[in-house]
C-alpha cells in the first residue's frame, strides 16, 4: 500500500544539512554570481565602446535599457518555464545561452547588433535567476530556507564587485573585449559543471513515474534512509498543476502576490535611486571622487552584511516581522541620510551604510520572503514575476528622481521620499504577515512523515 502523499522537502526539514544539499546551494550561488557579473560588466565596457564607435549618450542609454528589457522578459516570460519543464533544464540552458550571447557581443559591429545581443543576454540572465532561487528553496530545510536564499543572492552582489575588479585589471591593458571573454566563457564552463553536478527539482521528478529511480537516487544522496520515500513523493506531486501566471492568483495567493509585487516595486525603486543618483548628488556636494566611490560601495556592502543577520532572523523569528522591521529601519536611515548630506563625511558614510543595509538587504530579503511564501510548484513563476514587477520599480525610481531634480527638488527631499517608500513597503509586509503569518505557522506544525517499517529517518 502506498504511503500518504508528501512534499519532498518535508523529508529533510528536521535533518542536518547534507553535503549534497550544500553543493546544490553553492552551485545556485555561482549562477547568481555570474549573473551579477554579466549584468554589471556592460557598465564598465560601454564608456570604452562608446569612444571606439562614437556612440552618443542617448544611444548608450538605449543599450543599457535593452539589457533591462531583456531581464524583464526573462523574469516574466521564461521563468514560468522553470516550473513546467524543470529548474535544472532552464538553469542549464539559460546560463549557457547568456554566456554565448556575451561572447557573440565581441563580434558586434554596430549599435543595432549590440542592442539585440544585449537584449538576448538579458533574456538569459532573467531566466536563470528565479530557477536558481527556487531550486535552493526546494533543497533547503524550512528552518534555513530564508538564510540559504539570502546567501546565494549575495552571489549576485559579489558578481557586481567582481566585475569592477576584473574591469580594473583587464580593460586598460587588453581593451573592452577582454571583459566580454571572461563574462562569456565563465558561464559556459559553469553550464558544463551544472550539467554533471546540478540535480533536478524533486517536485518536478515526482510528477512522473518514470523519474522515480532518479528521484530515489537523489534522496539517497541526501540521506540513504530517505530513498524509501520516493514513491510517496511521486504520489504527492503526481497531480501537481502546471505553473502558470493564473496560479499566482488561485488558492488564496491573490492578496499576497499583489502585496509582494508592491513590495518589490518600492524596494527596487529606492535601491536603484540610491545606486544611480548618490554619486551625482555627492559630486554636487563637492565630495572627492575616492570618497564618492567608497560611499557608493558602502551601500552594496551593507546589503551583503545584512544577509548574515536578516536570513537567520527570518528563519527563527519569522519572515514578516523580520522584513517589516528591516524596512522600518530603512525608512529611518534613509531619512538620516537626507539629514546627513550636510554633516561631516563620517556621519554620512555611516548613514549610507545602514541605509544600504536596509534597502539593499531588504531587496535580498524580499526574494527570501517570496521563496518562503510560494509553494514549490509555483515558486519560480512567483519569484520571476515579482522580480519582473520589481524591475519596473528599478526603472521608475531613477527616472522619477531625475524629473524631480529637474523640477528643483533638493537632494534631501529625494531621500525623504525614499524613506516614505520604505515605510509603505514595511506596511505591506506587515499586512502580508497579518493575512498569511498564522496560516504558515500552523502549516509548519504538521508532523514530518513517518518512516516505513524498518527504515530509520532519525538524524
Amino acid at each position: 500500500m502506498k504511503s500518504n502523499p508528501i512534499d519532498a522537502s518535508q523529508l529533510f526539514d528536521n535533518r542536518k544539512v547534507s553535503g549534497f544539499q550544500a553543493m546544490v546551494v553553492a552551485l545556485c550561488g555561482l549562477v547568481l554570481f555570474i549573473d551579477g557579473f554579466d549584468t554589471q560588466a556592460i557598465s564598465y565596457i560601454m564608456p570604452l565602446l562608446a569612444k571606439d564607435w562614437g556612440i552618443p549618450p542617448t544611444a548608450m542609454g538605449t543599450i543599457f535599457s535593452s539589457t533591462l528589457v531583456g531581464l524583464m522578459a526573462g523574469y516574466l516570460v521564461l521563468s514560468p518555464l522553470s516550473d513546467r519543464f524543470g529548474h535544472r533544464r532552464v538553469i542549464l540552458a539559460s546560463t549557457f545561452f547568456f554566456g554565448l550571447c556575451t561572447l557573440l557581443t565581441i563580434l558586434a559591429t554596430n549599435v543595432t547588433e549590440l542592442l539585440v545581443l544585449r537584449f538576448l543576454t538579458g533574456l538569459g540572465l532573467g531566466a536563470a535567476a528565479p530557477g536558481a532561487i527556487a531550486l535552493t528553496g526546494e533543497y533547503s530545510p524550512k528552518r534555513l530556507r530564508a538564510s540559504f536564499v539570502l546567501a546565494i543572492y549575495c552571489g549576485f552582489s559579489l558578481g557586481f564587485v567582481a566585475a569592477g575588479f576584473a574591469a580594473g585589471m583587464l580593460l586598460k591593458p587588453y581593451g573592452w573585449h577582454a571583459l566580454l571573454w571572461v563574462g562569456g566563457i565563465f558561464p559556459m564552463v559553469l553550464a558544463l559543471l551544472l550539467f554533471f553536478a546540478l540535480p533536478e527539482s524533486l517536485a518536478f521528478l515526482g510528477r512522473r513515474d518514470q523519474n522515480r529511480a532518479q528521484l530515489r537516487s537523489i534522496l539517497g544522496r541526501i540521506d540513504p534512509a530517505l530513498a524509501a520515500h520516493a514513491d510517496s513523493v511521486s504520489a504527492a506531486q503526481g497531480g501537481a498543476r502546471r505553473a502558470a501566471i493564473a496560479s499566482l492568483f488561485q488558492g488564496g495567493y491573490t492578496t499576497g502576490t499583489l502585496l509582494l509585487w508592491f513590495i518589490f516595486f518600492l524596494n527596487l525603486a529606492a535601491f536603484y535611486f540610491m545606486q544611480s543618483w548618490l554619486p551625482a548628488i555627492l559630486g554636487k556636494l563637492d565630495y572627492p571622487m575616492h570618497t564618492i566611490v567608497w560611499m557608493t560601495s558602502l551601500s552594496t556592502v551593507g546589503g551583503i552584511v545584512a544577509a548574515l543577520f536578516v536570513g537567520p532572523a527570518m528563519d527563527r523569528i519569522g519572515p514578516y516581522v523580520s522584513l517589516g522591521v528591516l524596512y522600518l529601519c530603512g525608512a529611518v536611515f534613509m531619512a538620516c541620510t537626507a539629514a546627513a548630506l550636510t554633516a561631516p563625511a563620517w556621519v554620512l558614510m555611516t548613514a549610507v551604510f545602514f541605509g544600504g543595509f536596509c534597502v539593499s538587504g531588504g531587496q535580498k530579503s524580499a526574494i527570501a520572503l517570496g521563496a518562503v511564501f510560494y509553494p514549490t510548484d509555483i515558486r519560480s513563476t512567483g519569484l520571476g514575476w515579482a522580480l519582473g514587477i520589481g524591475r519596473l520599480g528599478g526603472i521608475a525610481g531613477p527616472a522619477v528622481a531625475g524629473m524631480l531634480i529637474a523640477a528643483h527638488w533638493l537632494p534631501a527631499s529625494l531621500f525623504y521620499l525614499a524613506a516614505g517608500m520604505m515605510l509603505c513597503a514595511a506596511i505591506a509586509v506587515f499586512a502580508m504577515g497579518r493575512r498569511y503569518g498564522a496560516k504558515r505557522a500552523a502549516a509548519e506544525q504538521v508532523p514530518a512523515p513517518a518512516a516505513r517499517p524498518g527504515v530509520s529517518i532519525s538524524k
